[in-house]
């Protein structure tokens, strides 16, 4: 879309709410990272205006995100953030590059809701030490286990009580902000409350440890040879690749929901993985922290009115300008204040409201969603990660190899089996025990017309099966249609005439007077 006055005034005007948005967050999010509160606004400035420029997605506006702080925690701890996050970049330009940007909304929702709802317990109970400035357990589990100690050590001293009212106050502002009249929410809920607890500090001249300054360029920090050098390190590399999956997953997902919120350009979503890889890359050489698109910024420029890629940009030369002109402002903010907005923020990514609709109807998938994010909590995000992917595709295989069995018993007292569905391994020991549950005197015919697939397992079972039967001296199993085995019409190998797949019911007795209809008997 072509700028008209018209246009670059509404991006102007919303290019200021996400700046007072973004600018708490950015210094919130790099003090819980554990870097200076610069590097924060070094990843906010570049996606403003770095990614903010390219093509990808309009009106989603790149920074960093909280979803990540515990990632990038880990990664400050060990290996520094320079190389990790530069390499994260590249490989998201590859990705970009290659067109597997659309793939990564292939992910399933219930793992990113628990890897979220996980992030957002650990920084929740992180910060709820850092409201009282007391320093944090190292492990997300020991940080939840001690919190019954933070409470005594919180009412035994009165500086940290004080601390953790003022953190306490903005968490409750910011809880109570929406519901407050339309005049009142134009300013932002974050930068309300982190102006509020800086005055009451400022005039009470409470004693609380507030945000150390260093200066915007004194906060680049380019990584140098022996950075590099961690990359033949297996645990570096296992961090690039969960800041590339991760980010790139959230700012996919973000770019879906917000095109939700607009009727403007879609999002290209290959140019957009590659947008943020840009970004990453720089991120990278400047020592900043990583970035993803980040759905509370991008809502915000979209409800502000912003038309065009404008808006965005402009929030980043804000950044840029209050960083480089008012870095002493950033010094006057207490750390309580800050942490208040991450509990707030942690408690945001929680999916309070999907969890008990979710139960209800996808329990299995609810199931995934609270094992994501119990595994975050109790070993890290990257494993929490993996053990999500791995129960989501257990759960999808197990829900694909689902076969029904239908045993019927002729007039002329031949029993007949038919399948249906999908024969794989996991349903072979089911299938086994109904088929040698049938009648070794009895002529049987199985009907395999109804499979879609059927494995090697399963083909070799039944063929190995109907051999068994056949050496009972009884007429010859027989088969009345082919299987496909691996994608390949066929008959399992040597099967006289006919084989079977799985049967999970049963098979009818003798002839009892009953009619056909009421002998068969389907099960899944």
């Amino acid at each position: 879309m072509r700028p008209t006055a018209l246009t670059l005034r509404r991006d102007f005007a919303a290019s200021l709410v996400v700046f007072f948005v973004a600018l708490p967050l950015c210094v919130g999010i790099a003090v819980a990272s554990g870097v200076p509160a610069e590097v924060g606004l070094i990843t906010g400035i570049v996606g403003g205006i770095v990614t903010g420029l390219l093509p990808g997605s309009s009106l989603q506006v790149s920074g960093p995100a909280a979803g990540l702080t515990i990632l990038v925690y880990e990664a400050v701890e060990t290996y520094g953030l320079g190389v990790t996050v530069l390499v994260s970049g590249l490989a998201q330009l590859a990705l970009g590059s290659l067109g597997f940007g659309r793939w990564f909304r292939a992910i399933s929702i219930s793992v990113v809701e628990g890897m979220l709802a996980g992030i957002g317990l650990v920084i929740i109970a992180g910060q709820l030490y850092a409201m009282g400035n007391i320093t944090a357990p190292k492990t997300g589990l020991d940080k939840i286990t001690g919190l019954p100690g933070l409470v005594g050590d919180v009412a035994g001293s009165g500086d940290a009580l004080i601390a953790f009212a003022v953190g306490a106050g903005v968490v409750l502002m910011l809880a109570t902000w929406p519901y407050l009249p339309a005049k009142v929410r134009v300013v932002p809920g974050a930068l309300a409350a982190v102006l509020l607890a800086t005055g009451v500090t400022a005039l009470a001249d409470l004693s609380i440890a507030k945000v150390k300054v260093q200066g915007l360029l004194d906060s680049v920090n380019v990584p140098g040879g022996d950075d590099f050098g961690d990359l033949a390190q297996v645990g570096i590399i296992g961090t690039i690749v969960a800041f590339t999956l991760i980010a790139s997953a959230e700012s996919l997902f973000s770019a879906a929901a917000v095109d939700r919120l607009h009727d403007g350009p879609r999002t290209d979503y290959d140019k957009e993985l590659m947008a943020q890889g840009a970004g990453n890359t720089l991120c990278g050489v400047l020592g900043a922290l990583p970035m993803t698109g980040v759905i509370v910024r991008s809502s915000a420029n979209v409800h502000a009115g912003a038309v065009t890629k404008a808006s965005r940009v402009l929030h980043g030369v804000w950044l840029l300008l209050f960083a480089a002109l008012l870095p002493a402002v950033i010094g006057l903010i207490p750390l309580a204040a800050l942490a208040g907005v991450l509990v707030h923020a942690g408690w945001k990514l929680l999916p309070l409201g999907h969890l008990v609709p979710m139960w209800r109807k996808h329990r299995g998938e609810a199931i995934i969603l609270g094992v994501t994010a119990l595994s975050i909590v109790a070993v890290n995000m990257f494993e929490g990660v993996l053990i999500g992917l791995a129960l989501s595709i257990i759960k999808t295989a197990w829900e694909t190899s689902h076969i029904h069995t239908s045993v019927k018993e002729t007039p002329s007292g031949t029993i007949r089996v038919s399948l249906t569905g999908n024969a794989t391994f996991l349903r072979l020991p089911k299938m086994l025990d109904t088929l040698e549950g049938l009648p070794a005197d009895r002529p049987i015919e199985l009907d395999l017309s109804g499979l879609r697939h059927l494995d090697h397992a399963c083909s070799t079972a039944l063929t190995g099966w109907a051999e068994r039967h056949n050496d009972e001296g009884t007429v010859p199993v027989r088969i009345a249609a082919e299987a496909r085995v691996d994608g390949a019409a066929k008959a399992p190998d040597d099967t006289p005439a006919d084989t079977t797949d799985d049967a999970d019911a049963p098979p009818p007795g003798p002839a009892d007077g009953r009619t056909e209809k009421e002998r068969e008997r389907v099960t899944a």
